[in-house]
């Protein structure tokens, strides 16, 4: 077989490009971290032209993406997209991204990260750092089948044949399921997370029926009943993504910048990138052209063919990004350069196998890798190998190697900080991965570690960090660490564990305040065009009042607390305006603003917009009504629960107690049987910042504070017994027994005669949420308390 080539360069993502579909010979799909979904259609050929309209924009990470083929139902197919906020979207190709979506699919309550259909194309299968895969029929919309038991991350999923899913966990483990959630078999892939899946052509010489890959960089082979049959080595980092071609072979995508063609067991070609990471790889099942995204914002597409290659200067383009791409020395590994060959070494010796690496010394001193093509019999320069230095440029030793950064980690409370080590040039998800394997901590924390790496500075502390805002939520806002959450085999340490510290009763108001501003105004701003070219002018801000909202955005990101300035007097209004006139479908950054704002302003609880406050002008939008939109309703609660950061808002909310416990309810009771996990979230926040009011100072006396006391008590109480997030869990847990701890004996009795608590809190001892040792703490406070 030819080697491939490059046919195509597409470029115009902001960020990562996280996941790719190649649907068919005119389209290739591509997601990225820029929140973006892009659809590239092929304009004109020889040599392959594309341009990309926006299919989807999100508000956060979007790194799954899937694509269901032409139906009766959706003649255009459907793209499916999900990321960090935990919805997919299915959305069909022609429609705009401004448009409603087809379907929004509710039920994860993390990051989904991978994504597939049938082959059918009667079901779609989902799984999420949240521990589940999910399966959702077709046209119904709703999740059929949780496939549990997963005890960390389901990294990847296989709709393998009509009747049979395949997981890939990050608990090392390959999992057999049928449709209705039976499962079928296991199989312990390796010692390590399992990253990718993909299904063999029933011609694959080896006889197996699927491949697995992980973060060891060998993909290994299997039937379907767990018999591995073969391991192929090659890559010499993770293995984020494969994909097999029409003609039988295995494409893989990698960590070390490589996209590699096994034929059997056999690595063919190995395609090397100018990036430090290529997230994912996808073939066209009618031509075998491939499609690769990668770290460097670029999606490329491969081919054999030459009418469908790129134009002479454009392959050598790239050949030349690849040849001056600087390598970090720590992805290859220490090198003494004294022992290191000169030139004449490639120029003498062949390769002993396909992708093979070999360093060079050159005259002057610099070290080059080169990789062996088999195809063409030569060593192709890949990029020079750098030392990469910190902002300071001084090294840190660590475990006996350098590095720019050594940064303090603390988990738990009256324990030893942990040590993260980081190189500049490194991945941070690479340096992410490594440290929470190392550590045994939930993958959970992935991008709460990556974020820190990005955002920080030497000697800076997780969740300790002095560009922490003074009032940041401590159990789980963005960039922190949980103190007292430390994982089941930490806490089984022969050594005897520190006294954990009491956490009832809470005594220090919750907010939620992390956001990315200017990915939030601009789509602001974006909308707000867009209702002015759809007629809706009158509803829409004024250039003048876009500009104060945009200055108010930019006060809010340099300080945590705005004085009452001109900005925030006027802009404030104009915020409201936005969040109780805009169609509900474009509310979302402006409610994203206003919860900022909650937190930030005094004056936001005293604005007014058509004699509406910031809560009353809320409910009377409708935010809770149904058909409920979700993440509208948790903002909403989300800014409810930041107002409680300012004396006005704590006056405001419990002035409005009556009718923010009206919201929540309806809220509840339209988000149907399984409420969204952040929405749920953002409701037990507010009530701990109200059983922090009620039971502060000499409140906790009065019989208004017992009242509304007993009303929470009822509410946290249905909470508890009916959530299984454990987040949620926890935020309900403490603040009932926050009231239940400090509000008095008609409470204690009330939790104990009425409500049955102690056999609630038995049931939840007994769910997967109660083996969490701080779930377990904060129950034995509570039955201490009554």
């Amino acid at each position: 077989m030819p080697d491939f080539k490059l046919s195509a360069t597409l470029e115009g993502h902001g960020d990562d490009v996280r996941a790719v579909v190649f649907p068919n010979p005119n389209v290739v799909l591509s997601a990225s971290r820029d929140a973006t979904v892009r659809l590239w259609k092929l304009t004109s050929t020889p040599p392959p032209t594309y341009d990309y309209t926006i299919a989807a924009h999100g508000s956060a990470f979007i790194n799954s993406l899937a694509y269901l083929q032409p139906t009766s139902d959706f003649p255009e197919g459907l793209v499916l997209s999900a990321g960090q906020d935990a919805i997919i979207e299915a959305r069909q190709p022609g429609k705009a991204a401004e448009d409603n979506a087809d379907a929004m699919l509710l039920g994860h309550g993390h990051n989904v990260c991978a994504l597939d259909v049938s082959p059918d194309g009667g079901w779609v299968v989902s799984g999420s750092w949240d521990s589940t895969a999910r399966l959702w029929k077709v046209g119904k919309w709703e999740c059929d089948v949780i496939l549990e038991g997963h005890e960390a991350s389901v990294w990847a999923v296989l709709a393998y044949d009509e009747n049979t899913i395949i997981t890939g966990c990050a608990d090392k483990m390959i999992r057999m399921f049928n449709t209705s959630g039976t499962l079928l078999g296991s199989v312990q892939n390796s010692a390590d997370v399992v990253r990718a899946l993909c299904k063999l052509p029933a011609s694959h010489p080896s006889g197996a029926q699927f491949a697995s890959a992980s973060n060891d960089g060998v993909i290994r082979l299997y039937t379907l009943k767990g018999q591995l049959v073969a391991s192929l080595h090659g890559h010499e980092s993770f293995i984020y993504s494969l994909a097999a071609l029409p003609s039988g072979e295995l494409v893989s995508s990698s960590e070390d910048r490589t996209v590699k063609i096994w034929n059997g067991t056999e690595c063919v070609q190995t395609i090397t990138h100018p990036a430090i990471s290529v997230w994912s790889v996808d073939v066209c099942k009618e031509t075998g052209d491939i499609v690769t995204g990668a770290s460097d914002r670029i999606t490329r597409v491969f081919s054999r063919s030459p009418e469908r290659q790129a134009a002479p200067e454009t392959v050598q383009q790239f050949d030349q990004a690849v040849r001056e791409s600087a390598i970090p020395e720590q992805q290859v590994g220490k090198i003494n350069k004294e022992e290191l060959p000169g030139p004449e070494f490639i120029q003498q010796k062949s390769g002993t196998k396909e992708g093979q690496v070999q360093m060079i010394r050159e005259a002057d001193g610099s070290v080059t890798a080169h990789t062996w093509s088999s195809a063409t019999r030569e060593w192709i320069a890949i990029g020079t190998v750098v030392d990469s230095a910190g902002s300071s440029g001084r090294k840190t030793e660590y475990a006996g190697q350098d590095y720019d950064y050594v940064f303090d980690v603390d988990i738990e409370d009256g324990k030893p900080p942990l040590k993260l080590p980081y190189n500049a040039s490194q991945n941070p998800y690479e340096a992410a991965t490594k440290f929470i394997g190392d550590n045994e901590l939930p993958m959970t924390y992935l991008d709460q570690v990556a974020n820190f790496i990005t955002q920080n500075t030497q000697g800076a502390t997780i969740g300790q960090s002095s560009q922490e805002p003074a009032g940041a939520d401590p159990w789980g806002s963005d960039r922190r660490y949980r103190p007292g959450d430390a994982p089941a085999a930490e806490e089984s340490q022969p050594s005897a564990p520190e006294p954990r510290p009491k956490v009832l009763p809470q005594k220090i108001y919750l907010s939620i305040r992390s956001a990315n501003l200017k990915l939030i105004t601009k789509k602001l701003q974006d909308l707000n065009t867009q209702l002015v070219s759809d007629g809706s002018k009158g509803i829409a801000l004024s250039p003048a009042e876009m500009e104060t909202v945009i200055a108010l955005c930019g006060q809010l990101e340099s300080s945590q607390q705005l004085k009452d300035s001109p900005e925030v007097q006027s802009g404030v209004p104009l915020v409201l305006k936005v969040v109780t006139t805009w169609p509900a479908a474009n509310r979302l950054p402006g409610l994203d603003i206003l919860r900022l704002l909650a937190g930030a302003s005094p004056f936001t609880a005293k604005a007014e917009y058509q004699d509406e406050n910031v809560v009353s002008g809320l409910i009377a939008s409708g935010v809770f009504g149904s058909p409920l939109n979700v993440n509208n309703a948790m903002l909403a609660m989300r800014t409810f629960a930041n107002l409680f950061e300012t004396a006005e808002g704590r006056d405001l909310s419990i002035n409005s107690f009556d009718q923010i416990l009206a919201g929540v309810k309806s809220a509840l009771s339209n988000s149907g049987a399984s409420p969204n996990r952040n929405l749920t979230i953002a409701i037990t926040t507010l009530y701990i910042n109200f059983a922090v009011y009620l039971t502060s100072g000499d409140r906790n006396q009065t019989p208004e504070a017992a009242e509304r006391g007993l009303v929470l008590l009822e509410e946290l109480t249905r909470i508890i017994a009916g959530e299984t997030d454990s987040e949620a869990i926890y935020r309900a847990l403490v603040a009932l027994g926050t009231l239940v701890a400090a509000l008095g004996e008609e409470v204690k009795s009330a939790a104990k005669e009425v409500y049955e608590i102690q056999s609630v809190l038995s049931r939840v001892l007994v769910s997967g949420p109660g083996k969490e040792p701080r779930i377990k703490g904060v129950i034995g406070e509570i039955q201490e308390a009554l």
